[in-house]
């Protein structure tokens, strides 16, 4: 599929997803097998310490992963997570949230993919908050 068709089913994809909105994430950039999403931070999306919620950095995480994955599919196929784990490795503090993902090995029927959530300082600097691994399966549009 050429990459302008990829990047508008992406994209068509992502804009069907309530929640995306909700925290105002966006695509940044989509390769075949990769996909980055940003998010800035909010108090509305923080926990009780004012860190950026474990879900959205799960979140932004999983979405990545699965727009990666998705990146490299047919059309007529879908991408769900079958499973995930994520470590969060600091508080998440700072302007954006950004995942970055990436497939590791795509499958005929199972992909694994990893993703990585960092978060940039006003000063444009960024620390690794979270990291993803991620299986996701192909599936026919329902």
């Amino acid at each position: 599929m050429p990459f302008s068709e990829m990047q508008k089913r992406i994209d068509a994809s992502f804009a069907q997803q309530g929640l995306m909105r909700v925290i105002e994430a966006r695509i940044s950039e989509v390769a075949p097998g990769r996909c980055t999403i940003e998010a800035p931070f909010r108090k509305t999306l923080t926990q009780q310490h004012g860190f950026l919620h474990a879900g959205v950095l799960t979140t932004l995480a999983d979405n990545a992963c699965g727009y990666a994955t998705l990146s490299l599919l047919p059309p007529g196929q879908e991408v769900l997570t079958a499973e995930l784990k994520v470590n969060f490795l600091r508080p998440a503090r700072g302007l954006m949230a950004i995942a970055r993902a990436e497939v590791l090995k795509p499958g005929r029927t199972l992909t694994v993919a990893r993703a990585e959530v960092w978060m940039r300082a006003e000063d444009g600097s960024e620390v690794l908050c979270a990291a993803m691994q991620a299986t996701l399966v192909p599936s026919a549009i329902i």
